[in-house]
């Protein structure tokens, strides 16, 4: 999401400048969209280094405004506009725990007195306000948006297929996401053994890495279902992979607003995924896709069956799902909220003085 909108935005009288805790994939991914990208690493005491690397690229470039993503962005993104005086955007992504601690909840509502507080879903604004105690006047939710869906030809896909080892095998179904306790992946991989009852050559495309690889293939092993399990790891060709989907799955046991399931429905997947988060502000129940219980791998597997036997109903959740997307949730739809909320912001500021965010 954050390379995507900061590729979005620079263009024309937006100058962006994407700043990072670390190196990485993110950082490899915004440059490849031709935005400029700082890492300053945080580190010592205070992370006094990195205040002060921030503190001088903030004067150097003008900053206008400052927009941090999720806790700890957030919480340094504050202190660096208190200091600059400029506006800051505050977008909070996930649960991630932060309201157990009260000193993270005072935080957010200091964050919300002086930023602007993004939630990407009315669930989670939701939760902000009742677990942290921040008004709900001081929330706003601009969903997550994403471009449309890269076309892929059936050569293409057959190709893909050909590289899995996947040729005339079905159901393919797709999971994408970190391999971390939240995802719920374990419950997916323990719904697989009835499908596979159901179609002996079906297979899961599980896309992603995390500390949970290896419990994982470990849990499928012992399932009897390893060959029909593929661990793709992380991956770039993301739409590609989605092509040779049948379904699309999201177990998630949290979930903000899911990049994946928006990625799979512009792509025009049919879904089953978990009721949670702001899963069902995506999901039309019956329309678009199915909404299950989280922890619950016989539901996964009932509604699975339930979609796969049904070639009328996995079409029209292919075409309603792709069409929701596009009208609601749209890359160039999130890219004029936020830059609505930016003009809002600076306005009464000398447009002169300042013009990088």
């Amino acid at each position: 999401m954050i390379s995507t909108l900061a590729a979005a935005l620079n263009q024309g009288q937006v100058r962006v400048i994407v700043g990072l805790f670390r190196s990485g994939w993110l950082q490899a991914e915004c440059e490849r969209f031709g935005v400029r990208t700082i890492v300053i690493p945080i580190a010592g005491v205070l992370g006094l280094q990195w205040f002060l690397g921030y503190w001088d690229l903030i004067r150097k470039e003008r900053v206008a405004l400052i927009h941090a993503h999720e806790f700890s962005a957030i919480v340094c993104g504050w202190i660096l506009a208190k200091m600059a005086g400029v506006p800051l955007v505050a977008t909070v992504h996930g649960k991630n725990y932060f309201w157990e601690k009260w000193r993270r909840r005072v935080a957010y509502r200091i964050v919300s007195r002086y930023g602007s507080l993004v939630a990407v879903s009315a669930d989670l604004k939701r939760f902000i306000c009742e677990k942290v105690g921040v008004a709900e006047e001081r929330v706003q939710v601009i969903y997550n948006g994403v471009p449309p869906a890269q076309l892929v030809t059936e050569e293409a896909a057959q190709t893909c297929k050909a590289e899995l080892a996947i040729v005339g095998r079905y159901p393919v179904l797709g999971v994408v996401g970190s391999l971390y306790p939240v995802k719920g992946h374990r419950f997916l991989i323990s719904a697989m053994p009835e499908i596979i009852r159901q179609w002996p050559g079906g297979v899961l495309l599980v896309i992603g890495r995390g500390e949970l690889e290896a419990s994982l293939k470990a849990q499928a092993e012992q399932l009897g279902i390893g060959a029909n399990i593929r661990f793709l790891g992380m991956r770039q060709d993301v739409p590609r992979l989605l092509s040779v989907l049948d379904a699309f799955v999201l177990p998630s046991l949290s979930e903000g607003l899911s990049l994946a399931l928006l990625e799979a429905m512009a792509s025009g997947k049919p879904v089953v995924a978990t009721a949670v988060g702001g899963n069902p502000e995506l999901v039309d129940e019956g329309q678009t896709g199915f909404l299950v219980a989280s922890e619950n791998a016989g539901s996964l597997a009932t509604k699975l069956i339930e979609l796969l036997q049904d070639s009328l109903m996995m079409q029209r959740f292919s075409a309603q799902g792709a069409k929701r997307v596009h009208q609601l949730f749209s890359l160039e739809q999130m890219v004029i909220q936020y830059r609505g909320l930016y003009e809002t912001l600076l306005l009464g500021k000398d447009e002169g003085s300042h013009d990088g965010a």
